[in-house]
Formats: C-alpha cells, sequence, structure tokens
C-alpha cells in the first residue's frame, strides 16, 4: 500500500476525515478505511485541530510482549514469557484525542504511561492466518496505553484499571504503507525521555497477534489493536505532559490533569 496519512479533525459542521498532503486537509466523504473519497474541500493544516484518528468500536490491547518490559513487572505480575498473548480490552470511551486531557481519576493514586504502536484495521477480520493478516491492516498510529497500575495490582484483572474514561489518547494520524516490524517507539515525560525501543523487539509481532486476537473475536473497520509496551513505564501526575513518538507517524502529546 502507498504510504499516505489520515487525520480526523474538528470542523464547523463537526468531525472530519482527511487526508494530509502539501500543507493541507483534504477533506474525505467518509473514513478512508471506509472507502472515503475526497470532496475538493480543504483546510491549511496549521488551521485544523486534531481528534482521534479513528472511530473503534473496541481497542484490542496486547499485554507482556516486550522481554524488558515483562522483567521490570515481574514484582506486580510474575516472571516469564506467556505461553500465549495476554489480551485485554479498552471500551470506545477510553478513546482520547492528541492533545486531549488525560483526567487522573479520584480511584488511583498511581498512573502510567505506556508508549505503544497501534494498528488500524482496515476490513473486518475472523479467523485470519498470520499469512494474511497485514492485507487486513489500514495503517498505523501511536498510542498511550494509560493504566491506573494500583487498580491493575489490587484487583488481579486489568479491566477496570486500563478502562478508565479517556485512557486510550490515540493519533495524531493514520499511516498507510508502513513495515510494523521495525518501527521505534519513544515516550518522553515532560521532555525527559523513558521509554525507546523499537518494534523488532516485540515478542510476537503484528501478523502473529492479527491472527491469534481473530481466533476468537472478530475486528472490525476502524477496530485499533495494541501492540505492547516497551520498559521503561512510569506514573505521571497532575499537570504533567506525556508524548509518545514513533517517527514516521507523528508525536501523539496529552496533559494530565
Amino acid at each position: 500500500m502507498e504510504k499516505r496519512s489520515y487525520i480526523r479533525i474538528q470542523t464547523e459542521a463537526g468531525p472530519r476525515w482527511a487526508e494530509e498532503k502539501e500543507g493541507q486537509a483534504l477533506l474525505l466523504s467518509a473514513a478512508p478505511y471506509l472507502g472515503g473519497q475526497p470532496t475538493g474541500e480543504q483546510l491549511p493544516l496549521n488551521q485544523v485541530t486534531l481528534l482521534a484518528p479513528c472511530e473503534a468500536e473496541k481497542m484490542v490491547c496486547v499485554g507482556k510482549n516486550y522481554f524488558d518490559h515483562i522483567e521490570e513487572m515481574k514484582e506486580a505480575f510474575g516472571d516469564g514469557v506467556p505461553d500465549k498473548p495476554v489480551l485485554f480490552i479498552k471500551p470506545s470511551t477510553c478513546i482520547n484525542d492528541p492533545e486531549g486531557v488525560i483526567p487522573y481519576p479520584a480511584i488511583s493514586h498511581r498512573v502510567d504511561f505506556e508508549g505503544e504502536l497501534a494498528v488500524v484495521i482496515g476490513r473486518r477480520m475472523t479467523r485470519v492466518s498470520q499469512e494474511d493478516a497485514l492485507s487486513y491492516v489500514f495503517g498505523y498510529t501511536v498510542a498511550n496505553d494509560v493504566t491506573a497500575r494500583d487498580i491493575q495490582k489490587s484487583e488481579g484483572q486489568w479491566t477496570r484499571g486500563k478502562a478508565v474514561d479517556l485512557f486510550g489518547p490515540i493519533g495524531p494520524r493514520i499511516v498507510t504503507g508502513l513495515a510494523p516490524d521495525n518501527l521505534t517507539v519513544i515516550t518522553r515525560l515532560n521532555g525527559v525521555e523513558h521509554q525507546r525501543s523499537s518494534t523488532s523487539l516485540l515478542i510476537r509481532g503484528v501478523p502473529e497477534l492479527l491472527a491469534f486476537i481473530t481466533e476468537a473475536i472478530t475486528l472490525l473497520p476502524g477496530d485499533v489493536v495494541l501492540t505492547g509496551t516497551p520498559a521503561g513505564v512510569g506514573p505521571m501526575e497532575k499537570g504533567d505532559t506525556v508524548e509518545v513518538e514513533i517517527p514516521g507517524i507523528g508525536i501523539l502529546r496529552n496533559r494530565v490533569e
């Protein structure tokens, strides 16, 4: 697939999809993964407000998918590589915009960042093989799997600590035509780098993850798969700014309040 860049923006008429090209947002008739076509309208990119570039029904997320992250979290969640991918789901209410505010919930005293590569699904996937999996991918974006770590640890399963409203910032754009197996993931807190790794170090790569997920869960166009976070996760406080960057895709920036 050709390398192209798509964004979702706020307009006077409501949210719209657009392709980024030569400093302009070329408006589309629908989401690009649903066949949206150029309408002939355009806006300067420096005048638009970016929204989350997905309208997912769900975010299917993968835990324990980097060796170094397993090592740093072994006291909390045990040692060793899991026999199968560890999955959990963030609901659509987690989705948050680039530059959106991450809320610090009163029920938690430890909220962590987790920078990740996110896969945006382009067409319905059910029981897809590893060999065919990438043909169902529309493109890639950046995600922050924000986690209420104290809740995750205390409750024994991860749903509530991972699924707090707006705990899924994503963006700033979807880029097509990328190879997902050698992208750099960087996370900075208040300008200080805490995470830097490569998707080449994923224990299970994107094709294997998609095949495993779709054995049981149908993925729909616009759904998102988070591939896991490397070592370096850590807490955020109110007033902090967190940035997750994947060169070639962009920087996802959010403030904690």
